[in-house]
């Protein structure tokens, strides 16, 4: 694969350089009896988000709401800019790559410190690394193709590959870069996560669960001038009607999704601006392949056959998502893979509720998080499966929870998606491969892990596309997750905020956002 890598090479650092402090300077000399300009006042934004993030331990995490949280904290070894270019964070370049693929040596910027005053060093991203390809770490499946991790000096590392890994450096954009401080997961053990510590530009404060979290600045961040706030509060409206209101009266900010029936309106509102942008993600529902009515393959395919994804884009998104049938969305470079959505066939359905043992149809459970835009989607999904003869029992229940009980096997179906990665591999590998750690279907299929594998070591990325088709091809005849629909970025911010950049990946980054009185 043709990285789209940008040698930024400036940096994050040099590139805000010059963007000083808020405080006022102090009287000149020779000048005692002036009065000092007044200090600014501490600048608070607070961020609507729709979750109350299960796990602030990227080794743990698996949701999106924990990213948003976690980029505030954590440096990354590398990050992406909004054009999904690949620029250096806490590595100081580009890393060397052997002439064989397997060897890559990075670069660590010096002088920085983790929140707890402990050094960041090589020592620090070894530990970190190898912690997170422990097996039952959520990282494991992204760092699976690691056969070690070497310290070179303390400001270098090497990571050796069992085998060609042409995702790396954007998994390294991600949790699987975030660096946190080692002697903080040492001595929290298995709490790690309650009060986590980086090295990024605030640190945490305080939480009430299901509430809120509180955020403040890192008064040692490493980037000149950086965060321009003081402090940032993560609200939790699981409510998007609550959070378009709160967002209106100026309870909130910035808010991390907007339904598609409100975005007029606030684009109407002087005080408020509309961000819209692609996204990486897709949205879907989890089918448990192990236990009945979905370990039967047929009734799968009735589900996955019976669904309207153009009719469900329009009645509850509008423009602001495309219809889906695989884990690629239009912005991918692998976007062909993903295959059209087939025309629903009632005939068919009933053909293959026939083959399933099923011919009058039956009736399943289906999970879902809190909020009106999931329920709309579910209900929706529920009427058309209805008309087929499959009676579809809605039941909300708080997002931890879901992805617990999908962890653990515990449910029939759960509408679960994904926030999306700019590599294809992070978008399927995790999902379909047998020991994918997202892989809550618990689908198995060999000849789909070989092709997994083996586009993982290819470069080109015409060859990726090729072998992601074999693999949809598969998936589409065995139906393991039910893909609806690619969802767009969209934000609601106050005029008031500044610095705010709708990026492809969802996450709100914090560093350079300010507020006006």
């Amino acid at each position: 694969m043709r990285f789209r890598i940008t040698a930024a090479l400036v940096g994050l650092g040099l590139l805000l350089a010059g963007c000083g402090g808020t405080s006022s300077p102090g009287p000149s000399a020779g000048n005692e009896g002036t009065t000092p300009a007044p200090a600014s006042a501490p600048v608070t934004i607070v961020i609507g988000i729709n979750a109350d993030p299960p796990n602030l331990d990227p080794g743990k995490s698996t949701a999106l709401v924990d990213r948003q949280v976690q980029n505030a904290i954590y440096d990354k070894l590398y990050d992406i800019d909004e054009n999904l270019n690949i620029i250096p964070m806490l590595a100081a370049d580009l890393p060397q790559i052997s002439p064989d693929g397997l060897e890559y040596t990075i670069p660590l910027r010096q002088g920085i410190q983790f929140t707890d005053g402990t050094p960041f060093n090589a020592d620090a991203v070894v530990f970190t690394l190898d912690r997170y390809r422990q097996p039952g770490s959520g990282r494991y499946s992204e760092l699976s193709s690691i056969d070690r991790v070497e310290k070179v000096d303390d400001f270098t590392v090497k990571i050796i590959l069992k085998k060609p890994y042409s995702p790396l450096l954007y998994v390294l954009t991600d949790r699987a870069g975030m660096i946190p401080s080692p002697k903080a997961v040492q001595e929290q053990g298995d709490q790690y996560g309650q009060q986590p510590v980086g090295t990024g530009p605030f640190m945490f404060e305080s939480r009430i669960k299901g509430d809120q979290i509180v955020l403040v600045k890192n008064p040692n961040y490493w980037r000149q001038g950086l965060p321009k706030a003081d402090k940032i509060i993560y609200k939790v409206v699981p409510d998007d009607n609550v959070k378009v209101v709160n967002l209106q009266s100026g309870q909130l900010d910035i808010i991390d999704t907007v339904p598609a029936q409100s975005i007029a309106e606030l684009e109407a509102n002087p005080n408020l601006k509309v961000a819209i942008g692609d996204g990486l993600g897709f949205q879907g529902i989890f089918l448990n392949n192990q236990k009945p009515p979905f370990d039967n393959v047929y009734l799968r395919q009735a589900v996955d056959l019976a669904i309207d994804r153009e009719t469900l884009v329009k009645v509850v998104f509008q423009n602001t998502a495309s219809p889906a049938y695989g884990p690629f969305p239009p912005v991918s470079p692998a976007a062909a893979a993903s295959g059209t959505p087939p025309k629903v066939d009632l005939q068919k359905v009933k053909e293959l509720l026939a083959k399933g043992g099923k011919p009058n149809g039956f009736s399943f459970t289906l999970k879902i998080a809190p909020g009106p835009v999931a329920q709309q989607v579910a209900q929706v999904v529920a009427n058309m499966l209805g008309e087929a003869g499959i009676q579809v029992d809605i039941k909300q229940v708080e997002f931890g929870t879901l992805l617990d009980d999908l962890d653990k096997g515990n449910y029939e179906a759960g509408a679960v998606g994904w926030s999306g990665r700019p590599d294809p591999d992070g978008n399927i590998f995790v999902w379909l491969h047998t020991d994918g750690n997202q892989n809550n279907s618990k689908y198995s299929n060999p000849e789909v892990d070989r092709l997994l594998e083996k586009a993982r070591e290819v470069t080109d990325m015409k060859e990726r596309v090729a072998v992601y088709t074999q693999v949809m091809d598969i998936v589409h005849r065995e139906s393991p997750y039910v893909y609806l629909y690619f969802p767009k970025n969209v934000r609601g911010y106050s005029v008031k905020v500044g610095g705010f950049v709708n990026y492809p990946d969802q996450i709100i980054r914090t560093a350079n956002l300010t507020k006006e009185p």
